[in-house]
C-alpha cells in the first residue's frame, strides 16, 4: 500500500472544515513528535482550499514536517526558509534559500493557494509587497514575438548579471539566439530559444552538465527582489488572503523568538516584523494551537518508542499491538528494507503480520483511536532520516561549476605531451594552413622553445599532475631524455606488475576453505547496520561473500573515501567467518585504529556469538598473554591488533580471514609476513585512499579490486561555514557542541604556534578541557593524548593534520580547521571526514581572512567545500592528488618519484602499456588472446577549416574544454551524445564543427585500418602504413582490403614506397565525409 492510499484511508474524523465555522482559533493536543500533523494539515488543506502557514519551532522539524506533506500533496506543499545561513548571523544571505523564498512569494501574488511550512525567524522577515514582486517579474510563453534585445535590456534592468555560463540565481548568458537565464522563481534555470523575434522553445536545464532536462511552455521570471535595497517591504503576513490559516507548533514560544530576535539583531525594523504588527496581523487569521492537553480536538496518538536497534524489543512490542487488535505497517524507502524486516520476524518466528508502505514518514506512531499503528524502519534501527529540498542539487552543482574551473587548463600550467615531454600552456592560437583557419594549442618549452599541437592531437597532451604540487623541471626539445625517461620508468613499472600478476596467478592454484552460505543471524546483523546500505556497498558486500564462498584463497582489496562503509564490510564478512567456525584477524597500522576497531566491532556484534579481543602496548602484559592463549585454543573469534598480531608468539586455533587496514602503512618486514600468510587465508584489504579508475582498468585481472565511490545516501550532511578569526564565534561554536556531551576538533597545522592557539581557547574557555596532538610528539604520548580523547578526558583536542588519518570517532562532530585557505581540497575534504560519523549534526568551520585577500583559486577551494555540503562523489573531480597517492599506495612509494618526474597521465600509459605486454607474452596463458590493434593511435594532418568557431562558442576556456573532450571521445554513442549536448547547448553545428566531429570517426576508421599517420592537404589524402616488419598485418585480411581498393580505383589511388615507409595516396579528396566513406569501402573490402 502507497502512503498516499493509507493517508487517504486514514483519519476518520469528522470534516475538518467544519472546524472553522464554531471558532476562529481551536487546539488540537496529541500530535507532537508523530508525522499523524502531516496527515492533518494535508487532509486539512484538500478540505479547506485555504493557504495554510504551518510555524515551527526549528528550521529541521519544519524540513522534516516538509517533506512529509510533500509526499502527500506534491507541488502544493511550499517550504519557506530564513534567508540566512544561520540564525546567530543575520547576514550571510544563502541563495538556494532565497529560490524557495522568491517561489512562495510568487506563488501568492499569483492567487495560488498552498501550505507553506516554516520558522518563527524565516516567517518574521520583511518581504516586497505585490506591487513590487509583479512590477519585478518577466513572463515569457512559446510562440510569443518578442525582441531578444528587449528581454535582455529587461535582465539588466533587474539587476541579473551577463555571465559565460549560468550556475546560479541572478544570472544570465546570451549565445547567439540562445539566452539562458536563472530566475529566483525557480530552483532550475530556463534555456530560451528564438527563431528572429519569436520564442522558438523554453528549456529546463541542469545546471553542472548544462544540458536541458525538459520543455514548458510558460515561465516567469523574477530578480532577487527581495534583496533590493530600494524595494519596500512589508510583513509577510499581509500579503496573505484573510482566509488563511496559521497553525503554531508553540505559539508561546514563537512569541518568545520574535522577541529574542528583536532585541539581538541591530536595525531590526529594517529585516523583521515587530512584535505588535505581528499580533495585529495574525488577530484576524484562522489559528490552530498545537498543545499538550485541554484542547478542543484530542487525538490519542503516542510516539514510536525507542527499540535500540534491538529486535526482541520490536517483536514483543508488535506482538502485543497486533494481540490488541492494531492494524501494522512499516513505512521506508526501500522496499529491501521492509523485505528484510519480514525476513528477521520470520527466521525468528514471530508470527507479525505487517503491511509494507513504500515511501517513509519521519516520525512513526501508534494510534488508539483508529488501532494503527506505523514504525518507520531508521527509527527501528535508529538510522539518520534525511530529508530533501529541491535546491539541494543547486548547492551541488554550483560548487561543482566551481571545481571545474580550478581544474581548466590556464595559461601557464604546466602540459605533458606524449612525444616531447613536459612543457608550459601557451593558450589557443589561429593559424593559417592553405589558406584555411585552424586552431592550435601553443605549448612552450627550455630555451622558449614552441610546439604548435594540432586540435586533432589533444589526446596526447593532459595537464601535469604530479605529487603535492610540486613544480616539475620542463623538458628541453630534440636531447632524447623525454624518451629515456619513459623507457626507464615502463621497465620498472613492469616489475611491479608482473610481481601483481605472479602473485594473482599462484592465488589461484592454491586451496582455500569454501566458507558457507549466510546464516540468519548474518541477515539480522546486516538489517540492522543504522546507515542505509549504498548500491556500492550491496555489491562490494556480495563480492566478498561470493569469495569468501569459492575455494580459492581470496586476496580482495577495498578502496572508499573516509566514512563511505569499508569498516561495515569488514565486520560482515568477519562474522561470517565467526560463524562457520573460523577465527578473523583483523591487522591495523596504530594502537589508536587498533582500539578504535575494538570499539566498532564490539558495538556492531553485541548480542551476537562472536568473542572480540584487541592487543596492542597500551594494554597489561597480563592481559595480552592470557588473551593469546585464548586465540590459541580458539576461544576468541576475532583478534584486533597492530603488527604484534602477526608475530610468532601468536598462534591461531584456526585462522579463515585476515583482514588488513590501510596495507601500504606496514613496514617491509609486516608485508613479507603477510605474503606467505595470505597464499591459503582469504584476505581483506582496506584502504581510504581512493584507487583511480584507470589504475583500476590496467590491472584488472591482476588484482581482485571493490571500488565504493557513492557516498552513504542517509549520513547526515555536514554543515560547513567559512568564519574568520572570531573569537566570540569560535567561542560560540564549542560551547553548542559541548551542551550536547559532544568534542570539537581545532586544526592548527602549525606546530610552532600551536601552544599560542591552544592559550587563546583556553582563555575564552576558561573549563574547557584541551588536549594537544602534533606529529613531533612521541609516538607513545600521542597516543596517550589520542585515547584520552576517545575516552573523553578532554572536549577540544587543538591538533595537526595527523587526525586527518583514520581516527574514527563518534562523538566529535564539530571541527575548526584554521587558516582553511592554505590546505588544498583533499586535505580539508579529509579532515571534514573526521566529524559527521554519527547520527548526530555535524559542523564544519573553516577560518580564512576575507575573500578579497585570498587567491581565485582559495576562494574556489573554500565555497566549493562549503556548498559541497554532503559527502559526495562530485569530489573526485576535484581530488585529483589522490590519484596519485592511490598509485603509490597500489604500487609502491617509490613509484611517487616516477609520477613526479613524467606526471600521472603519462605513467598511467605506460602502465597500461607494459600490462598489456605482459598479458600477451610472458602471462598469456594465463588470459584468453585478446584481439590486437595494428596501431594505437593515428595522427591527424589537414588543412581544411576544422573547428568551434568563436561566434559559437566564444568562452575560451570552454572550447579548449570541448577540443580535449572530442579528442579524447573512444566510440560512437560518446561522439553522438557529444553532438546532441552541445546542439543544445550552443545552438545549431556549424560546417567547420560538423567537419571537425566527422575528423574523429575519420581516425577512428584510419586505425582500425592500419594507418600510422594520416595527411589530407591540398585535395590529397596520404595515408601512411604500419613498418614493413609488421608481418602480421601485411598478411592480414585488413591489409588485403586495402590493396583490393587500390587495385579497383587505379586513377585517383596509387601505393607507394620511401625509405622503407610504405603509404598510398588519393586524388581529388575535398571533404572529411568523402575521405570517410572511402575508407568505410576500404574496410568492408
Amino acid at each position: 500500500m502507497e502512503l498516499i492510499d493509507f493517508y487517504k484511508n486514514y483519519l476518520k474524523t469528522t470534516d475538518l472544515s467544519d472546524i472553522f465555522k464554531r471558532k476562529k482559533s481551536i487546539s488540537f493536543s496529541g500530535l507532537h513528535h508523530t508525522s499523524v500533523c502531516g496527515f492533518l494539515l494535508s487532509k486539512l488543506f484538500e478540505q479547506t482550499n485555504r493557504n495554510i502557514i504551518f510555524i515551527c519551532e526549528e528550521e529541521e522539524v519544519a524540513l522534516y514536517n516538509y517533506n512529509d506533506i510533500a509526499k502527500l500533496i506534491g507541488e502544493k506543499a511550499l517550504f519557506f526558509p530564513s534567508s540566512y545561513k544561520n540564525d546567530n548571523q543575520f547576514s550571510k544571505i544563502l541563495q538556494e534559500n532565497v529560490i524557495l523564498r522568491t517561489e512562495v512569494l510568487n506563488r501568492l501574488a499569483k492567487g495560488e493557494k498552498s501550505l507553506i511550512v516554516g520558522t518563527t525567524d524565516s516567517l518574521m522577515e520583511l518581504v516586497p509587497t505585490m506591487n513590487e514582486i509583479n512590477s519585478k517579474t518577466l513572463t515569457l510563453s512559446v510562440g510569443e514575438e518578442i525582441d531578444i534585445e528587449f528581454v535582455i535590456d529587461s535582465l539588466f534592468e533587474y539587476g541579473f548579471q551577463q555571465v559565460d555560463f549560468v550556475y546560479q540565481p541572478g544570472q544570465f548568458s546570451l549565445r547567439g539566439s540562445i539566452v539562458d537565464v536563472f530566475s529566483f522563481t525557480n530552483d532550475y534555470p530556463y534555456r530560451i530559444d528564438f527563431f528572429d523575434d519569436k520564442i522558438d522553445s523554453i528549456r529546463v536545464f541542469d545546471i553542472e552538465k548544462q544540458l536541458s532536462l525538459n520543455k514548458i511552455e510558460h515561465i516567469s521570471i523574477l530578480s532577487d527582489i527581495q534583496n533590493e535595497k530600494d524595494v519596500k517591504k512589508v510583513p509577510f503576513f499581509s500579503l496573505l488572503p484573510n482566509d488563511s490559516v496559521l497553525i503554531f507548533q508553540n505559539r508561546t514560544r514563537t512569541l518568545q523568538r520574535i522577541e529574542q530576535v528583536l532585541v539581538e539583531t541591530e536595525n531590526s525594523e529594517h529585516l523583521f516584523v515587530q512584535k505588535k504588527d505581528f499580533l495585529n496581523l495574525i488577530s484576524n487569521l484562522f489559528s490552530i494551537d498545537f498543545v499538550k492537553d485541554n484542547a478542543d480536538l484530542n487525538f490519542s496518538i503516542a510516539p514510536q518508542p525507542l527499540f535500540h536497534k534491538n529486535f526482541d524489543l520490536v517483536a514483543d512490542k508488535l506482538l502485543l499491538l497486533q494481540d490488541d487488535g492494531f492494524k501494522i505497517f512499516i513505512a521506508s524507502d526501500s522496499e529491501k528494507q521492509t523485505d528484510r524486516i519480514a525476513a528477521i520476524f520470520a527466521e525468528r518466528e514471530d508470527k507479525i503480520q505487517f503491511t509494507p508502505i513504500k515511501t517513509t514518514i519521519h516520525q512513526g506512531f501508534i494510534d488508539q483511536d483508529n488501532r494503527i499503528c506505523c514504525f518507520t524502519d531508521h527509527q527501528i534501527f535508529e538510522r539518520f532520516h534525511k530529508f530533501s529540498l529541491k535546491t539541494d542539487h543547486t548547492q551541488n552543482a554550483k560548487a561543482a561549476i566551481m571545481i571545474k574551473e580550478l581544474n581548466q587548463i590556464k595559461i601557464g600550467d604546466f602540459i605533458v605531451h606524449t612525444d616531447h615531454g613536459i612543457g608550459q600552456f601557451g593558450g589557443l592560437l589561429k593559424t593559417d594552413i592553405n589558406g584555411k583557419q585552424q586552431e592550435v594549442i601553443k605549448l612552450i618549452y627550455k630555451n622558449n622553445d614552441i610546439v604548435l599541437v594540432s586540435i586533432h592531437s589533444l589526446h596526447r597532451i593532459s595537464k601535469y599532475r604530479g605529487k603535492d604540487g610540486e613544480t616539475p623541471q620542463i623538458n628541453k626539445l630534440g636531447t632524447g631524455a623525454w624518451k629515456r625517461m619513459k623507457e626507464r620508468t615502463k621497465s620498472k613499472v613492469k616489475d611491479i606488475a608482473r610481481d601483481l600478476i605472479a602473485l594473482y596467478a599462484k592465488r589461484l592454484s592454491e586451496k582455500g576453505f569454501a566458507f558457507s552460505p549466510d546464516s540468519y543471524l548474518q541477515n539480522e546483523l546486516e538489517a540492522s547496520f543504522i546507515y542505509e546500505d549504498t548500491p556500492d556497498q550491496l555489491k562490494v558486500t556480495a563480492e566478498v561473500k561470493q569469495d569468501m564462498e569459492k575455494p580459492i584463497p581470496m586476496d580482495r582489496l577495498i578502496c572508499g573515501d573516509v566514512g563511505f562503509g569499508k569498516t561495515e564490510i569488514a565486520i560482515r564478512a568477519a562474522f561470517k567467518a565467526a560463524t562457520d567456525g573460523k577465527q578473523v584477524a583483523v591487522l591495523v597500522p596504530t594502537t589508536v585504529l587498533a582500539f578504535q576497531h575494538y570499539k566498532t566491532f564490539t558495538e556492531r556484534l553485541k548480542n551476537l556469538p562472536c568473542k572480540i579481543e584487541y592487543v596492542s602496548r597500551m594494554r597489561k602484559a597480563s592481559d595480552v598473554k592470557q588473551i593469546l592463549k585464548d586465540t590459541a585454543e580458539g576461544k576468541i573469534e576475532i583478534l584486533i591488533g597492530t603488527h604484534r598480531i602477526i608475530g610468532k608468539d601468536v598462534q591461531f586455533n584456526d585462522l579463515g580471514l585476515l583482514i588488513i587496514d590501510e596495507e601500504q602503512k606496514f613496514g617491509v618486514a609486516v608485508k613479507e609476513k603477510l605474503k606467505q600468510l595470505k597464499s591459503n587465508v582469504d584476505t581483506l584489504t582496506l584502504t581510504a585512499t581512493p584507487i583511480p579508475r584507470t589504475l583500476q582498468f590496467s590491472l584488472m585481472g591482476a588484482r581482485d579490486l571493490s571500488v565504493i565511490t557513492t557516498p552513504p545516501p542517509n549520513r547526515y550532511p555536514i554543515s560547513t561555514e567559512i568564519i574568520d578569526f572570531n573569537e566570540d564565534i569560535i567561542k560560540e561554536v564549542i560551547e553548542r557542541e559541548m551542551n550536547r556531551n559532544g568534542q570539537v576538533f581545532f586544526i592548527h597545522n602549525r606546530i610552532q604556534s600551536i601552544e599560542k592557539y591552544a592559550s587563546i581557547l583556553k582563555r575564552i574557555l576558561p573549563n574547557v578541557r584541551i588536549g594537544i596532538a602534533h606529529g613531533q610528539l612521541p609516538p607513545e604520548k600521542l597516543e596517550e593524548v589520542l585515547l584520552d580523547f576517545i575516552d573523553y578526558e578532554y572536549d577540544v583536542l587543538i591538533a595537526t593534520t595527523v587526525i586527518e588519518s583514520g581516527i574514527d570517532i563518534p562523538n566529535v562532530n564539530t571541527i575548526i580547521v584554521n587558516k582553511a585557505q592554505s590546505f588544498g581540497l583533499t586535505d580539508l575534504h579529509q579532515l571534514r571526514g573526521r566529524v559527521g560519523r554519527s547520527n548526530k549534526k555535524a559542523y564544519c568551520y573553516l577560518i580564512a581572512p576575507a575573500m578579497k585577500d585570498l587567491t581565485l583559486d582559495a576562494q574556489r577551494r573554500l565555497k566549493a567545500l562549503e556548498s559541497f555540503s554532503d559527502l559526495g562523489s562530485g569530489f573526485n573531480i576535484a581530488m585529483q592528488d589522490l590519484d596519485i597517492r592511490g598509485a603509490g599506495n597500489m604500487l609502491g612509494a617509490e613509484q611517487s618519484g616516477f609520477i613526479a618526474d613524467i606526471g600521472y597521465e603519462t605513467y598511467q600509459k605506460i602502465l597500461e602499456e607494459a600490462v598489456e605486454e605482459l598479458k600477451n607474452e610472458e602471462f598469456a596463458d594465463l588470459y584468453q588472446e585478446t584481439k590486437k590493434e595494428f596501431v594505437t593511435d593515428c595522427v591527424i594532418e589537414s588543412d581544411l577549416e576544422l573547428m568551434f568557431p568563436v561566434y559559437y562558442i566564444e568562452n575560451v576556456a570552454e572550447r579548449m574544454s570541448l577540443y580535449r573532450t572530442l579528442d579524447n571521445m573512444k566510440n560512437e554513442q560518446e561522439l553522438s551524445i557529444f553532438e546532441r549536448d552541445i546542439e543544445d547547448r550552443f545552438g545549431k553545428i556549424p560546417l567547420e564543427s560538423r567537419n571537425l566531429i566527422q575528423m574523429i570517426r575519420l581516425r577512428w576508421l584510419a586505425q582500425q585500418l592500419g594507418f600510422e599517420r594520416l595527411v589530407m592537404k591540398n585535395e590529397k589524402l596520404i595515408a601512411y602504413l604500419v613498418p614493413e616488419t609488421n608481418k602480421a598485418y601485411y598478411q592480414s585480411e585488413v591489409f588485403g582490403n586495402i590493396l583490393r581498393y587500390i587495385v579497383q580505383n587505379p586513377k585517383g589511388c596509387h601505393l607507394r614506397e620511401n625509405d622503407g615507409k610504405r603509404s598510398f595516396v588519393i586524388q581529388k579528396i575535398t571533404s572529411v565525409q568523402q575521405a570517410y566513406d572511402i575508407l568505410q569501402k576500404m574496410k568492408e573490402g
